[in-house]
């Protein structure tokens, strides 16, 4: 059977560049897909940073000029192979060479139209491969399907190419001007609708990949049906209610090398399913230190590793934060976002100089310490498309504490205290008593571990879970299988 040909097409791909999940999962899956009747490259925009790193090992394609309204953009092709992955870069100095991934709003919506756009005067012949499918992920591809439906398909050019697009997260749409992206992609009026790329009169990035693709995915099962609701559905609810045939939730994994307790080299002592309490013990006292907070013994330890902003429920916390803590545990938060929530944790870290240790940056070892020395994790999220964390957080033998949500509902098992079944904690509504109430529970279980064997079990079900790729893989292929079965006629003008 000849392989599929995958062009994957995101604005972050690690461990070249990395704000989020997003880098996580295109770091991880090209290959993973390698292995699973695919041959998938990788294009993605060539950053500062990158030509910094790895500018001798970039080997580079052509250069070309990319209409851009009224501009014409210089576009820079470039190539690197990496395990197994053969991966492209789109090179330009004005819209990429900077120091930050993202920038302004709006310079960002020109910089992702202009990518697009490179993107795809770069298949064929440039880069010496057709793809069979596009592999589009989140508002910076969304409008690839529909450029290569209004520039491309009806003048011959790639008619047999598919595209499959995948939400990471709803929530962030790239959304702009009528004149301004007609302008930057040469949009003829036809698509310049509400049936096609406009949203309540405005360009919407999310919903052109929504409306023009063949297949639509997000990143987990549960995601998929809330997004389909007001609540979950940030105004697109009704076009993804309208489009629900081509919807599939993936659950994503996690790279089990990256994130195993057995190798890591950011904590004192690597541990497993034989000694997973002496590991764990030895990777908490040496956090404790770390981070200025006494190391008794007597206290559980509660890790936090979070983007500080809204979503990820922090208003929650701090309702309770000042009686859980009275309640008796320890608190470790690394992240970084939003002032506000900094601030309100340093100050109850000021109130609790013993039981709390704030960590306003990121550290992506120490987030691996916290993972190793922590006895639970928590994630209160207001919604979680998949979340990654909670998953890291098991096979480290870490328990989570999640809110019914997303892919957080379809990872974590909650404790049945009936049976001892369950791989972690979890609460059911937005509600901050839920929250103090359940990580209550789990402390109070904590506690009794020296007579109850459910903390053991639960621990030993958390590290046996089946976190990896090669279940993602296999239901993506699935949708690459349907997308291809599917024949569209495209009329030529």
């Amino acid at each position: 059977m000849s392989k599929i040909k995958v062009l994957m097409v995101a604005s972050e791909v690690g461990p070249f560049a990395k704000t989020g999940g997003l880098a996580d999962v295109t770091a991880v899956l090209p290959g993973v897909l390698n292995q699973h009747q695919c041959e998938v490259r990788v294009i993605m925009p060539l950053y500062r940073r990158i030509k910094q790193r790895y500018e001798d090992q970039l080997k580079f394609i052509r250069w070309t000029m990319v209409k851009m309204g009224w501009r014409s953009m210089y576009s820079g092709l470039f190539s690197f192979r990496t395990g197994g992955v053969t991966y492209y870069f789109i090179d330009n100095e004005y819209y990429f060479g900077h120091d930050k991934i993202y920038l302004e709003y709006s310079f960002d919506i020109e910089r992702f139209c202009f990518f697009q756009r490179a993107v795809l005067d770069a298949l064929g012949e440039p880069m010496d491969f057709e793809p069979d499918i596009i592999h589009c992920h989140d508002w910076q591809t969304g409008l690839i399907p529909c450029l290569l439906e209004a520039h491309y398909f009806p003048y011959g050019y790639h008619r047999h190419v598919k595209t499959v697009y995948t939400i990471h997260n709803l929530k962030y749409q790239g959304i702009h001007g009528v004149e301004r992206i007609a302008d930057l992609c040469d949009m003829p009026a036809r698509f310049l609708t509400e049936y096609g790329i406009l949203k309540d009169g405005v360009p919407n990035l999310m919903k052109a990949g929504i409306v023009y693709s063949q297949a639509v995915t997000t990143v987990s099962p549960s995601y998929a049906e809330e997004i389909l609701t007001p609540y979950y559905g940030e105004g697109l609810d009704g076009v993804l209610r309208s489009f629900s045939y081509k919807l599939t939730g993936i659950m994503n994994g996690i790279d089990r090398d990256l994130y195993n307790p057995q190798t890591d080299r950011n904590i004192p002592l690597n541990y497993d399913l034989t000694n997973w309490a002496k590991g764990k013990a030895a990777a908490k006292k040496a956090l404790l230190k770390r981070v200025n907070l006494p190391s008794d013994g007597k206290l559980p330890l509660i890790g936090m590793v979070s983007r500080l902003v809204d979503q990820k429920g922090l208003d929650l916390l701090l309702r309770i934060i000042d009686e859980l803590l009275a309640y008796g545990c320890q608190m470790v938060i690394l992240g970084t976002g939003d002032e506000f929530y900094a601030n309100q944790l340093q100050m109850v870290a000021q109130r609790h100089p013993e039981l709390l240790a704030p960590c306003i940056y990121f550290d992506s070892q120490l987030a691996n310490k916290i993972y190793a020395a922590a006895d639970l994790f928590l994630m209160p999220s207001l919604f979680e498309p998949c979340g990654l964390s909670q998953m890291i957080a098991m096979r480290y033998g870490t328990l989570p504490i999640v809110r019914e949500t997303g892919g957080l509902r379809d990872s974590v098992t909650p404790y049945n205290k009936y049976d001892g079944s369950g791989n972690g904690f979890s609460f059911a509504n937005i509600n901050a008593h839920e929250l103090l109430y359940t990580t209550k529970a789990a402390i109070d279980l904590w506690k009794e571990r020296s007579t109850n064997p459910a903390w053991n079990t639960l621990i030993e079900n958390a590290m046996t879970a089946d976190f990896g790729w090669d279940n993602a893989a296999e239901e993506y292929l699935k949708v690459y299988k349907k997308v291809l079965g599917t024949q569209k006629e495209i009329p030529v003008d």
